[in-house]
């Protein structure tokens, strides 16, 4: 979808995610020739992405230039066209767009905004109750949907203790960080509200997910100690470990006390 097709498709505007009227976050487009987002994780959708790129005559100004602008066109079009079909992908399913164009609906109303909304806070709630419990969080906090922790000062890996949390039916998912020497073994792991959010969590909820995540980190040393770093020896450590089916009960006891959307219990 073309930048300056946005007069005529007003709704696409209204992506919360990319910078929207709402401004729940800062707009790329004011930065970007192209932009890009999946339309699965925050906007809720159908499993894909979306890409925006700029058309028509290119006015800016080249660095150290006094003409007034470069007059050539913006030459994106084909070739995202083209990179995107047929070179990576098939054609396209009429139920999938359709899927995305109800997706965007939704978001121009104003109950995706307090959702959005309830993201954010819920984020920052979590990210202060991890804070107050001694963990090291990247940037010392979130302004967003997101919380990068830093597990190395509990002498842990993401790859660890993201095995422990999915042991214990709890989704997190492993990222390098700054100071990494490398992906094979990041040291940190990355953790968004809004899954739960749109459960029905709101931030007292996310002080009991804290206490998961910690209960999960004092597990991941645990193992550690009785079966080393080894994956293989690591892995069979949290097979019928009493405390991994311990967190594991009590997550989804806590987890039931939301609806489930699309699930009829």
């Amino acid at each position: 979808m073309a930048h300056n097709y946005f007069s005529r498709w007003n709704w696409w505007y209204l992506v919360a995610d990319l910078g929207a009227p709402y401004k729940e976050c800062r707009s790329p487009f004011d930065y970007c020739d192209v932009v890009t987002s999946t339309t699965h994780k925050n906007l809720r959708g159908p499993r894909g992405g979306i890409i925006f790129f700029r058309k028509g005559k290119n006015l800016r100004k080249r660095a150290g230039s006094f003409s007034q602008g470069d007059e050539n066109e913006y030459d994106f079009e084909d070739r995202i066209n083209f990179g995107v079909f047929p070179s990576m992908q098939g054609g396209p399913h009429n139920n999938h767009i359709a899927g995305l164009a109800i997706t965007l609906k939704q978001v121009a109303t104003s109950e995706y905004k307090a959702y959005i909304q309830q993201v954010k806070k819920n984020a920052q709630a979590l990210a202060s109750a991890l804070i107050r419990r001694k963990c090291r969080l990247v940037t010392g906090g979130t302004d967003n949907h997101l919380v990068l922790w830093d597990l190395r000062t509990l002498g842990l890996t993401g790859k660890i203790f993201e095995k422990v949390c999915e042991a214990c039916h709890i989704s997190v998912n492993k990222t390098p960080i700054y100071g990494d020497n490398g992906s094979i073994s990041p040291g940190g792991v990355r953790i968004g509200t809004p899954a739960m959010t749109t459960r029905g969590c709101l931030e007292e909820d996310f002080e009991v997910i804290a206490d998961f995540l910690i209960r999960a980190t004092q597990i991941a040393n645990n193992v550690l100690k009785e079966h080393g770093k080894v994956q293989k020896e690591f892995l069979r450590g949290l097979q019928n470990n009493n405390d991994v089916i311990e967190l594991r009960n009590q997550v989804e006891a806590f987890a039931s006390q939301f609806a489930m959307p699309g699930f009829d219990v």
